[in-house]
């Protein structure tokens, strides 16, 4: 989970975008794509290898932000006659694009993920296949691997599959909508559904120990020459729609360790030093934890919109380090098998468009659904995907880090001296005058020094602004 997700409207100011387009060249971050790689894709959009199943009657609906077109994902939820829930579930067919071995193939191996900066993004594959003929838009009869679930009715899977199939979205929706539809009680059936659901696999999740992280976004936006940042909490069908996202993951690990060869998204248990400095953190925040409550059940009881609780969910996000992707053949049991957060067997599969990886894990289910062995194709990139991914996530976390600090200093540059309102939410152990500050306006987290004695960890103090150099990327603190 990245450590703060971040999205940009309005025109941003040019000192700004110079800077962000120097970030690019220092990272060697992907430019434009190879004219070999566009005219593949050209022909690709063109003539993808469509499969001969036609699910064009699911009246599939999507979910994401209003500006999205790269759209992986699409639902439908109905409810069985017999009792319990059906979820019909359709991931983007990327492999009826790009051809083993070719041009799409090869740059998608290279860039390994799409990159997110404030002002656009950097795809993995070009937008007349990602934004186009292979996003699920509504209305657009795209090639999907179609997921049916059939659960009982408390949530629990009984059965999956996935197969090839044509399908076509009847509506983008975007996430403020679907709430607005679910607490106003004029959602359809199948949207109603979506809570129904989602609330079931909430239980589970909590249920099994899982735990998911509702942490803030931060949003800035572009105000007359200047910038304004705010906190986004997640609203509660951000969480209902991730569960079924989750949920397919779940099912997907499970086919490939029942078949003896696949890819998983693993993450170790934490080490008790990690957990040990959160619950300083959740002490210094004024956050009970008693220690008979375990860390799941805790976040669970946390308001986003509180800042506090809001800066101890980003403080949660350091449990998530160590994740990767564990790669298992011939029936061998993988090591580690388990993502520590789902608590359970997991894998990624459910954004193709935007993660190399999701491509692989898909093909192996179709073809354990379909009683084949795996393509050549697949099995020759297995043992290279772990690397392949480590690497972009790293640079994808780089990128993040960076742009953050970017916009924070492009917000904060016309108001050095000023002083704001903070909570102390980190101090280094050996050098407890240094430590991070969570600003209750603008959201802001920064870098925070004392010329002398000790930070206050988890108290709110006035912190006076000594740097903001957006050509550096770099804020700094000091208290009043």
């Amino acid at each position: 989970m990245p450590r703060r997700q971040m999205h940009m409207t309005g025109a941003a100011a040019a000192p700004l975008r110079e800077a962000l387009r120097s970030l690019r060249a220092e990272l060697d971050v992907p430019g434009e794509f190879p004219a070999a790689v566009l005219e593949e894709a050209q022909w690709a959009a063109q003539d993808p290898r469509l499969p001969a199943e036609d699910a064009t009657h699911i009246p599939f609906f999507t979910i994401d932000p209003p500006s999205s077109v790269d759209l992986d994902q699409a639902l439908h939820l109905e409810r069985r006659p017999g009792g319990g829930y059906r979820v019909h579930y359709a991931i983007a067919d990327v492999a009826a694009f790009v051809a083993p071995g070719g041009a799409l193939d090869g740059e998608a191996h290279r860039r390994v993920m799409t990159l997110y900066f404030p002002d656009g993004k950097v795809p993995l594959h070009p937008a007349v296949l990602s934004e186009g003929a292979a996003s699920l838009l509504p209305d657009h009869a795209a090639p999907a691997l179609v997921w049916r679930h059939d659960l009982d009715a408390d949530g629990r899977v009984e059965a999956a599959e996935v197969r090839r199939a044509v399908v076509r979205s009847r509506a983008k929706l975007d996430y403020t909508g679907v709430q607005h539809a679910l607490d106003g009680g004029n959602a359809s059936e199948p949207l109603a559904l979506l809570r129904e659901v989602g609330q079931l696999r909430e239980a589970l999740e909590a249920e099994r120990g899982g735990v998911s992280l509702n942490v803030p976004e931060q949003e800035v936006t572009a105000v007359d020459g200047g910038f304004v940042l705010a906190y986004r909490a997640p609203l509660a069908a951000d969480g209902w729609n991730a569960q079924m996202s989750l949920m397919t993951g779940m099912a997907a690990a499970e086919m490939m360790l029942a078949s003896g060869t696949g890819v998983l998204r693993t993450l170790p248990t934490a080490p008790d030093g990690a957990v040990g400095r959160l619950r300083r953190a959740a002490q210094a925040l004024g956050i009970a934890w008693p220690h008979h409550v375990p860390y799941a059940e805790l976040v669970r009881g946390l308001d986003p919109r509180l800042p506090k609780h809001a800066a101890f969910l980003q403080e949660c996000t350091a449990l998530l380090r160590g994740a990767g992707y564990t790669v298992f053949r011939d029936g061998a049991v993988p090591e580690p098998s388990v993502h520590a957060a789902v608590a359970a067997p997991y894998t990624h599969c459910t954004a193709p468009l935007r993660r190399l990886a999701d491509r692989y894990a898909g093909e192996l289910c179709v073809a354990v659904c379909a009683g084949q062995e795996p393509p050549e194709w697949v099995l020759a990139a297995l043992d290279g995907l772990p690397q392949e991914m480590a690497e972009g996530a790293r640079l994808s976390n780089t990128v993040e880090r960076e742009c953050v600090d970017l916009v924070e200093a492009a917000v904060l540059k016309d108001r050095v001296g000023e002083v704001f309102d903070a909570t102390v939410i980190d101090v280094k152990e050996r050098e407890p005058r240094i430590g991070t500050v969570h600003l209750e306006e603008p959201a802001v987290v920064g870098r925070i020094e004392a010329a002398d004695g000790l930070l206050p960890l988890g108290e709110r103090i006035r912190v006076r602004l000594t740097r903001a150099d957006p050509g550096t990327a770099k804020i700094l603190f000091a208290p009043v």
